[in-house]
């Protein structure tokens, strides 16, 4: 179960389209700190959590249309099941299951690396290809490479 502390930005998470990118740091960011929200805290953080991801989603999507991305749909569609989950679970915290908010970010947290890996890594190399006329290059560091003697 990842914690605030196993859930942080690295560079593995780097897509190569800097816009992108930055809201993905924001993502990591805001469900770190939820992660690692006292029960006091957690409707407050997951509240953040859905202006986040109404945002990161509808920029997303503007991309997508604007741009005529190919596999929108399906990539909408997850979006889509990612804010009903998170509407569901708002609504079980005001209740007063801080434990469920928490849950909730173990679960975005497990499933961000793939959702960037497969769908958004495939966007940005669309958007770069629309803006730039080639895939983005991606300089990542601090991976845990270790020289080989």
């Amino acid at each position: 179960m990842p914690s605030a502390e196993d859930f942080s930005w690295t560079d593995a998470y780097l897509l190569g389209y800097a816009p992108m990118d930055d809201t993905h740091r924001e993502f990591v960011e805001i469900v770190g700190a939820l992660l690692g929200a006292e029960d006091a805290a957690v409707a407050a953080r997951l509240e953040a959590f859905a202006r986040h991801a109404e945002a990161h989603f509808s920029q997303e999507r503007e991309w997508m249309e604007t741009t005529a991305f190919p596999a929108m749909q399906c990539h909408v569609d997850e979006h889509n099941a990612v804010m009903k989950s998170v509407r569901e679970v708002q609504q079980i915290v005001a209740a007063g299951d801080a434990a469920q908010g928490r849950s909730l970010a173990t679960a975005l947290a497990d499933w961000f690396p793939g959702h960037a890996d497969y769908m958004d890594s495939a966007l940005a190399h669309w958007m770069s290809k629309k803006q730039y006329g080639g895939k983005p290059v991606v300089l990542r560091r601090n991976l845990g490479l270790r020289d080989k003697v």
